[in-house]
Protein backbone atom coordinates (compact mmCIF):
# COMPACT_ATOMS: atom_id res chain seq x y z
CA UNK A 1 0.00 0.00 0.00
CA UNK A 2 1.33 3.17 -0.95
CA UNK A 3 0.38 6.56 0.46
CA UNK A 4 1.84 10.08 0.06
CA UNK A 5 0.65 13.42 1.22
CA UNK A 6 -1.14 15.79 -1.08
CA UNK A 7 1.70 17.97 -1.49
CA UNK A 8 3.49 15.08 -3.37
CA UNK A 9 -0.15 14.96 -5.87
CA UNK A 10 0.47 18.28 -6.37
CA UNK A 11 4.22 18.19 -6.59
CA UNK A 12 5.00 15.51 -7.95
CA UNK A 13 2.00 14.47 -10.07
CA UNK A 14 3.65 12.44 -13.04
CA UNK A 15 5.66 10.29 -10.43
CA UNK A 16 2.41 9.56 -8.68
CA UNK A 17 0.74 8.81 -12.04
CA UNK A 18 3.95 6.47 -13.21
CA UNK A 19 3.63 4.57 -9.98
CA UNK A 20 0.10 4.11 -10.08
CA UNK A 21 0.32 2.95 -13.77
CA UNK A 22 2.85 0.58 -13.33
CA UNK A 23 2.10 -0.57 -9.73
CA UNK A 24 -1.88 -0.94 -10.71
CA UNK A 25 -2.32 -0.37 -6.90
CA UNK A 26 -4.17 2.72 -5.74
CA UNK A 27 -2.48 5.23 -4.50
CA UNK A 28 -3.70 6.87 -0.72
CA UNK A 29 -3.99 10.35 -0.56
CA UNK A 30 -3.77 12.07 2.59
CA UNK A 31 -3.96 15.60 3.78
CA UNK A 32 -2.57 17.03 7.40
CA UNK A 33 -1.43 13.08 8.23
CA UNK A 34 -5.34 12.02 7.31
CA UNK A 35 -6.76 9.67 4.68
CA UNK A 36 -8.33 11.77 2.29
CA UNK A 37 -8.48 10.16 -0.92
CA UNK A 38 -7.36 7.68 -3.67
CA UNK A 39 -5.28 7.99 -6.51
CA UNK A 40 -5.73 5.41 -9.02
CA UNK A 41 -4.03 4.60 -12.80
CA UNK A 42 -7.47 4.92 -15.16
CA UNK A 43 -6.64 1.12 -16.06
CA UNK A 44 -7.03 -0.22 -12.70
CA UNK A 45 -10.12 2.16 -12.21
CA UNK A 46 -11.69 0.10 -15.19
CA UNK A 47 -10.94 -3.10 -14.08
CA UNK A 48 -11.96 -2.45 -10.72
CA UNK A 49 -15.14 -1.32 -12.18
CA UNK A 50 -15.67 -4.44 -14.71
CA UNK A 51 -14.79 -6.81 -11.65
CA UNK A 52 -17.98 -4.60 -8.97
CA UNK A 53 -20.32 -5.13 -12.54
CA UNK A 54 -19.54 -8.75 -12.78
CA UNK A 55 -19.83 -9.31 -8.86
CA UNK A 56 -23.27 -7.45 -8.84
CA UNK A 57 -24.40 -9.72 -12.05
CA UNK A 58 -23.26 -13.03 -9.93
CA UNK A 59 -25.50 -10.97 -6.83
CA UNK A 60 -28.39 -10.84 -8.92
CA UNK A 61 -28.13 -14.22 -10.26
CA UNK A 62 -27.85 -15.86 -6.79
CA UNK A 63 -31.21 -13.48 -5.20
CA UNK A 64 -32.54 -14.59 -8.25
CA UNK A 65 -31.98 -18.87 -7.46
CA UNK A 66 -33.09 -17.74 -3.89
CA UNK A 67 -36.26 -16.17 -4.81
CA UNK A 68 -37.30 -19.43 -7.12
CA UNK A 69 -36.45 -17.97 -9.94
CA UNK A 70 -36.23 -20.87 -12.73
CA UNK A 71 -32.64 -21.42 -13.94
CA UNK A 72 -31.27 -23.02 -17.27
CA UNK A 73 -28.36 -24.51 -18.11
CA UNK A 74 -26.86 -24.30 -21.38
CA UNK A 75 -28.01 -27.36 -22.96
CA UNK A 76 -31.62 -25.99 -22.09
CA UNK A 77 -30.55 -22.95 -23.98
CA UNK A 78 -29.37 -24.93 -26.76
CA UNK A 79 -32.14 -27.07 -27.17
CA UNK A 80 -34.62 -23.91 -26.99
CA UNK A 81 -32.45 -22.23 -29.87
CA UNK A 82 -32.96 -25.28 -32.00
CA UNK A 83 -36.89 -25.52 -31.18
CA UNK A 84 -37.05 -21.67 -32.53
CA UNK A 85 -34.80 -22.63 -35.74
CA UNK A 86 -35.93 -25.42 -36.94
CA UNK A 87 -40.19 -24.32 -36.61
CA UNK A 88 -38.97 -21.14 -38.42
CA UNK A 89 -38.96 -21.80 -42.28
CA UNK A 90 -36.80 -19.54 -43.87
Amino acid sequence: MTIRPSTALRNEYLQISLLARESGEPIFITNKGEADGVYMSIEAYEEREKMLTHRAGILAAEAARLAGTPAYTQDDMDARVEELLNGREV
